[in-house]
C-alpha cells in the first residue's frame, strides 16, 4: 500500500467503504505520535548531565527544552495545512524520517548550539509529523470509531509520559553502550524506523479536495502572532521578564489581527487561506478550543510538582518520577477506558472529567498542606483518571464535528492550542509558584507555593469543565 501510483482517498472516495487495515494505520501513526510527547519529557531528567557533559550555561540548558516547546507550539497549523494539501501520509513520513535524523544530530552533539539547532530541527519536523495523525484518524474512522482511535490516542500519551518520566533517569544512570544523555535522544531512531516502515506497508494517502497553493502570507504572519506570544512565555520568567519579552508579547494581538484580516481578503478573492475562519462558527469547536486551553494549562504541575519534591522534600530525580506514576498511571488507564465512557455519556464525558481532575487536584492540596501521604497519592490518582478521560474526548470535540477536509488544520488548531495553554500555564502558574516561594526554602514554603499553584491548575479545570456543559449532546439530541 506504499505505491505512490495508488488513488488518493479523498472525502468523497472513502464515504462508501472503510479502509480495510484501518486498525494496523492507526498503530503506525500512533508510533509516529508517541515520539514527540517522550522527547519531551525524557529530556527533563537528563539536563543535568548535558550541562555537565557539554559545559552549557544554564540559559543554554533552558533552551533546549524552551527551543524545542516554542517550535513545536508556533508551527503546528502549518503542519496541519501542509498535510491537507500536500498529503497526509507524505507529510507523515517526511516528519517521521526528519525527527529521526533530528534524534541523531542530538545524540551526537559536540557543542550547546549543535544540540540546541538539532532540538529546533526536531520541534520542525514534530510539527509536520503530529498534526497527520490526528487527521488521518478523522478520516480514516467513521463516528462510531473515532472515540476508541482517540482513546488509544490519549493512551498513547498516557504511556508517552510513563516512559519519559522512566526511561530518563533510566538511560542516563545506566550508560547503554557508554552513553550517558546521547541514549535519550537515539533511543527514538528504533521507533522512527519502525513508523517509517510502517507507513509503507499500511497507510494510504489522503488530503483535501481542490488542494490550492499554500498561503505563505498566512504562514508568516501566523508564525509571528505565535512566535510573539509562545517565545516570550516560555522564555520570558527565566530571564526575569525584561523588556523584550512584554514588547514581543504587545506585538503578537496586532499580528493576529493582520493575519485574520490578510485570510478574509484571501478568501473573498477566491484564494485558499491557511486557516478557514469558518471553522471558528462552528459551537462545538470554539468550545474544544476553550476547553484545550484550560486543560492543558495544568502542564505547571509537572514543573511546579517536581519542584517541591525534589527541593521541598529532597527527593532523587528518579524517585520523583516514580512519584508521578499515580498520576501518569491512572490517566494511561483512563485513556484506555474512555471510549466507553464517552459511548455511554456522550460529551458529558468531559465533564465528568474535567471534575475528576479537579477533586483529585483539590484532595493533593490538602494532602500537601497536612502531609497525609495516602491523600496525595489517592488525588494524583484521581485526577489522572480524569486527565485520561479528558485528553481523547476533548480532541474529539475540536475535530469530531469538523469537515474531512480540514481535518489537518483542525488537528493543527487543537494540538497548537494545547501547547500554548502548555505555555501560559508554565509562563503564569510557575510565575505563581516562584513568587510564593520567594527566598525561602523551607519544606513549609514550598508545600504552600505548590498548593497556591495547584489551586490555579484547580479554577481552570473549574472553566473547562463549565465549558462542557455548553456542548449539546448528540445522544439526548436523538
Amino acid at each position: 500500500m506504499g505505491s505512490t501510483a495508488e488513488p488518493v482517498l479523498r472525502q468523497a472516495d472513502r464515504a462508501p467503504t472503510l479502509h480495510p487495515r484501518r486498525w494496523l494505520a492507526l498503530a503506525v501513526l500512533l508510533t509516529g505520535a508517541f515520539l514527540p510527547p517522550l522527547d519531551f519529557n525524557v529530556v527533563n531528567l537528563a539536563l543535568p548531565a548535558i550541562r555537565e557533559s557539554l559545559g552549557a550555561s544554564s540559559s543554554a540548558v533552558q533552551f533546549v527544552m524552551s527551543a524545542y516547546a516554542a517550535t513545536y507550539a508556533v508551527f503546528l497549523i502549518t503542519g496541519g495545512r501542509l498535510g491537507d494539501l500536500f498529503g497526509r501520509r507524505r507529510m507523515f513520513r517526511a516528519g517521521v524520517v526528519g525527527f529521526t535524523l533530528a534524534s541523531v544530530l542530538c545524540g551526537t552533539a559536540w557543542s550547546p548550539d549543535a544540540l540546541i539547532a538539532g532540538r529546533i530541527l526536531q520541534g520542525l519536523m514534530a510539527t509536520i509529523m503530529a498534526p497527520q495523525v490526528l487527521a488521518s484518524i478523522r478520516v480514516l474512522f467513521p463516528q462510531a470509531e473515532q472515540g476508541r482511535a482517540l482513546a488509544l490516542y490519549g493512551a498513547t500519551f498516557g504511556l508517552a509520559n510513563i516512559c519519559g518520566q522512566l526511561l530518563g533517569g533510566v538511560l542516563v544512570s545506566a550508560h547503554p553502550f557508554g552513553f550517558t544523555w546521547q541514549a535519550i535522544f537515539l533511543i527514538n531512531v528504533p521507533i522512527g524506523l519502525v513508523a517509517f516502515i510502517g507507513s509503507l506497508l499500511f497507510l494510504d494517502e489522503s488530503r483535501a479536495e481542490h488542494a490550492q497553493r499554500l498561503d505563505l502570507g498566512g504562514v508568516l504572519l501566523l508564525s509571528i502572532t505565535l512566535g510573539c506570544l509562545v517565545y516570550p512565555l516560555v522564555e520570558g520568567r527565566e530571564a526575569g521578564w525584561p523588556l523584550w519579552v512584554v514588547a514581543m508579547l504587545a506585538v503578537s494581538p496586532l499580528a493576529l489581527f493582520g493575519f485574520i484580516r490578510f485570510e478574509q481578503r484571501l478568501a473573498s478573492r477566491g484564494g485558499s487561506p491557511l486557516v478557514d475562519l469558518g471553522l471558528f462558527h462552528n459551537r462545538g469547536f470554539v468550545a474544544g478550543i476553550g476547553m484545550a486551553f484550560a486543560f492543558y494549562m495544568q502542564s505547571s504541575f509537572f514543573l511546579t510538582f517536581s519542584v517541591y519534591l525534589q527541593s521541598g522534600l529532597g527527593l532523587t530525580p528518579i524517585d520523583a518520577g516514580l512519584a508521578t506514576l499515580p498520576y501518569v498511571g491512572g490517566g494511561f488507564v483512563a485513556s484506555l477506558l474512555s471510549s466507553s465512557v464517552m459511548e455511554r455519556l456522550g460529551v458529558r464525558a468531559l465533564t465528568l472529567g474535567f471534575v475528576l481532575q479537579a477533586i483529585g487536584f483539590s484532595v493533593v492540596v490538602i494532602g500537601v498542606s497536612h502531609q497525609v501521604e495516602w491523600m496525595l497519592v489517592a488525588g494524583l490518582l484521581c485526577s489522572g483518571l480524569g486527565f485520561g478521560i479528558v485528553m481523547p474526548s476533548v480532541i474529539k470535540a475540536v475535530i469530531g464535528g469538523i469537515d474531512a477536509r480540514h481535518a489537518g488544520l483542525a488537528s493543527g488548531i487543537a494540538i497548537s492550542t494545547l501547547q500554548v495553554g502548555a505555555a501560559l500555564g508554565v509562563a503564569i502558574i510557575g510565575g505563581v509558584f516562584y513568587s510564593a516561594l520567594g527566598a525561602n526554602r523551607g519544606l513549609d514554603a514550598y508545600a504552600h507555593a505548590f498548593t497556591l499553584a495547584l489551586s490555579c491548575n484547580i479554577v481552570m479545570l473549574a472553566l473547562g469543565g463549565a465549558l462542557s456543559l455548553f456542548l449539546r449532546n448528540p445522544r439526548k439530541a436523538a
